[in-house]
């Protein structure tokens, strides 16, 4: 095997993404429990206790998509969306890589961990780049002209053992309603349907109308799974050193045929297929045709290949937090020729 670089570290692979991708907490998504499933845990007034630490799950695919559920993957655009969708795709930089609130519905898509702190009166939802919601449970109802934000006036009831979201009053500027820059409008209204199934899941149906952009209402439904108990989000800080931001281009680059965001190569895909599940849970292989990455992959920390040595010479592999947004950057890793290369993996450091 060529080994790159002066000075050479031999690591398994499976060491790879702890040793660095600093920041890593290695289970920002979950595999499904095993065994019986326990019961929902409720307060002391009866509702059921969505306090905790919630994860993605992986088997949710595609992870960022608000058509996940939808044949094909398809939103019913009118055709002003489908124009803001080209406009989103070709002028317009990822809002969440400037550092600006991502909102709803895209948090419910997002593949990162987020918090609930639940009162009687109160909802807070605490998401991985240190946003926030409050969803108020009083009784109040929707201001008459309520002043636009990324979230929407959020107001929240519970109907039996479900917490409902009613939101109205979005901002329609600099904002997209998933990873793939699906747009919404200022008439966009999100009502979201929360329950928890049993103490290690919480689900949500995400009704979205938006009749200036689609010409009929859909759903997007999502499940995550708790985290360990006492399990806490850590601070982030979006803008400190954020090299990334003057290099962003437009759109979230190609959009694979499974819904995610990413290049389809089919000679790397044969390769990743050698890689064991375990493996797979830990690590992501991607490439680039054109040789450079314009935007990194928007969830789960991930081995991204800048193009491939079977077709197109040396290759460089870089280790990418995207919460880390590109400070903590190793590269490049390796050029190899098969998976169990890389358990040899050449470092430069």
């Amino acid at each position: 095997m060529r080994l790159i670089g002066m000075r050479v570290l031999i690591v398994p692979v499976l060491g790879v993404l702890p040793l660095f991708c600093q920041g890593t907490s290695g289970d920002l998504v979950a595999n499904e429990p095993s065994g019986a499933h326990r019961p929902t845990p409720r307060t002391a007034d009866g509702h059921p206790d969505f306090n905790g630490f919630w994860k993605g799950s992986r088997d949710t695919k595609p992870v960022g998509n608000i058509g996940k559920d939808l044949p094909g993957f398809k939103l019913p655009l009118t055709p002003a969306g489908e124009a803001a969708l080209q406009h989103n795709l070709t002028a317009t930089p990822d809002p969440e890589g400037l550092c600006i609130i991502g909102g709803i519905p895209r948090h419910n898509a997002s593949g990162l961990p987020f918090m609930i702190v639940q009162t009687p009166k109160l909802a807070a939802f605490l998401y991985f780049y240190t946003y926030y919601r409050l969803i108020p449970l009083d009784g109040r109802k929707h201001s008459e002209d309520p002043d636009p934000s990324f979230f929407g006036e959020e107001i929240g009831h519970w109907e039996g053992d479900t917490l409902v979201i009613d939101s109205i009053g979005f901002k329609d500027t600099q904002v997209w309603a998933d990873e793939n820059a699906h747009p919404h409008s200022d008439a966009l209204h999100v009502v979201e349907r929360w329950t928890r199934p049993d103490a290690d899941h919480v689900h949500v149906e995400t009704l979205i109308e938006d009749p200036e952009f689609y010409t009929k209402p859909f759903t997007y439904s999502r499940t995550w799974l708790a985290g360990a108990p006492g399990q806490l989000l850590s601070e982030y800080a979006c803008s400190e050193n954020n090299v990334d931001r003057d290099h962003l281009g437009f759109g979230p680059g190609p959009i694979r045929p499974d819904g995610t965001r990413g290049y389809a190569d089919p000679t790397l895909d044969a390769l990743v297929a050698e890689i064991p599940e375990s493996i797979k849970n830990i690590a992501r292989v991607e490439a680039s045709p054109s040789g450079s990455i314009r935007r990194e992959p928007s969830y789960e920390e991930r081995v991204v290949g800048h193009s491939h040595p079977k077709l197109r010479g040396a290759a460089s592999f870089r280790c990418r937090s995207r919460y880390a947004r590109g400070q903590r950057t190793i590269q490049p890793l390796a050029a190899f020729q098969s998976f169990w290369e890389l358990l040899g993996l050449g470092l430069r450091v």
